[in-house]
């Protein structure tokens, strides 16, 4: 990990709803929110429900507008840059997604899934080397090749999230948000999925923004963590000392409501040595 940051968010604000032929405010999700992150650190964004994670994650990605604030990502920046200019950076900041059944298209087979990105992007030179890219981080992924051939509803719900990250991998992003992406995952999936983003993060440098309710997950693989409430940062650190010493009281509420296990540093390793046969 670098000093240098890569993605800074600075009193953003976002606001559902509102004008129109009635004129009324909206709802405002999101009330002046700062974030710096670093190239290769892996940042954690928790809260409970309606506490604006998704949201903010989004805003980062610019898949949301802002209301207020502005975003730059590797000193450009991109708060209200137009859909042309935007383009050529959407393949530097890539979203995996907590459900991949909805973002995976259902009618299209795993090798199109795959492939289409690397053309529309350039990252291939021609389909024989995307398809010999797929082929060979799926073979990481421990997948077969063989489901190259099948449809997102015939893989299991653990096969269709690594295909998910590898979708995300193969654009070779620096920049890649993870929105709950173990939630509902048995523990050996989630840690196979975990493992694999933290060696992407390691081999690609990638900055990483990891959105989870789970605070054991992300004590275990992020760096940092900054905690939400009701749209507002009422606290950002290091995770080692955010959960030893929560400043704030409602840190404190989660970290009681969900009590943190003694964590075993081998679990993931463990875990994801479990492999998938389903």
């Amino acid at each position: 990990m670098t000093t240098e940051p890569l993605l800074v968010a600075k009193g953003i604000e976002v606001t559902y709803g509102g004008g129109g032929l009635f004129g009324g405010p909206g709802h405002k999700v999101l009330h002046g929110v700062d974030l710096t992150i670093r190239r290769g650190e892996t940042i954690g964004i928790v809260g409970e429900s309606g506490s604006g994670k998704t949201t903010f994650g989004r805003a980062l990605l610019r898949l949301v507008d802002v209301s207020a604030g502005e975003i730059k990502f590797d000193g450009v920046d991109i708060t209200h840059l137009p859909d042309q200019k935007m383009r050529p950076l959407r393949k530097r900041m890539q979203m995996i997604f907590q459900d991949p059944m909805a973002s995976l298209n259902p009618r299209h087979s795993i090798r199109r899934i795959l492939v289409e990105p690397m053309l529309f992007h350039g990252v291939a030179s021609d389909a024989r080397d995307a398809e010999v890219r797929a082929t060979r981080i799926l073979d990481r992924f421990k997948l077969p090749k063989i489901v190259l051939d099948r449809n997102p509803h015939e893989l299991s719900g653990g096969q269709r999230q690594r295909v998910g990250i590898a979708r995300a991998a193969l654009l070779e992003p620096d920049f890649v948000l993870a929105d709950e992406i173990v939630s509902g995952l048995d523990v050996s999936t989630q840690a196979q999925a975990l493992n694999l983003l933290k060696d992407l993060s390691r081999d690609l440098g990638l900055a990483m923004a990891f959105i989870s309710h789970d605070l054991s997950v992300i004590r275990a693989v992020c760096d940092r963590v900054c905690v939400l409430r009701f749209g507002r940062v009422v606290e950002e650190g290091p995770c080692d000392e955010v959960f030893a010493n929560p400043k704030s009281n409602y840190t404190r509420a989660l970290l009681d409501a969900i009590p943190l296990p003694e964590i075993d540093p081998e679990w993931l390793e463990r875990e994801a040595l479990v492999d998938e046969t389903q």
